[in-house]
């Protein structure tokens, strides 16, 4: 990896099984995001996905990319910034910003995000990971 670089992404469609099944994984059942009728009582006037969601995007960004070292201390700091709906195809991506020494590892700063079909982010922020 260089700096400068993009990291090869991919779009994923958040669709309500999709929703559903991260729910059942992380046991996280909110109505928020899995009933129309109280979804549609909320600010968000309908069934959102997980932030979390969004973020597990981001960890497969990663071992994707990182596939060695990824899962030996990658470490992210996210800031969610606008929901995902059902139906929703976004677009995960990243760049390498730099590369730096430390004790152990070369580490390499990214920048992330995932982008909804119309270009607002939903999810942004740095991810670390070692590179050797």
């Amino acid at each position: 990896m260089n700096k400068g670089q993009a990291l090869q992404g991919f779009s994923r469609e958040v669709t309500r099984e999709r929703i559903s099944a991260y729910a059942d994984a992380s046991g996280d059942h909110n109505p928020l995001h899995l009933d129309d009728e109280y979804a549609r009582t909320t600010q968000f006037g309908g069934v959102i996905a997980h932030g979390m969601l969004s973020m597990a995007f981001v960890c497969e960004l990663m071992a994707a990319n990182f596939p060695e070292t990824w899962h030996r201390g990658g470490k992210m700091k996210l800031r969610f910034k606008a929901p995902v709906n059902p139906g929703e195809t976004i677009t995960v991506s990243g760049t390498v910003q730099d590369i730096s020494d430390s004790d152990d590892a070369a580490i390499a700063r990214c920048s992330v995000s995932c982008v909804k079909p119309d270009g607002t982010e939903a999810l942004s922020g740095t991810v670390t990971v070692p590179v050797a």
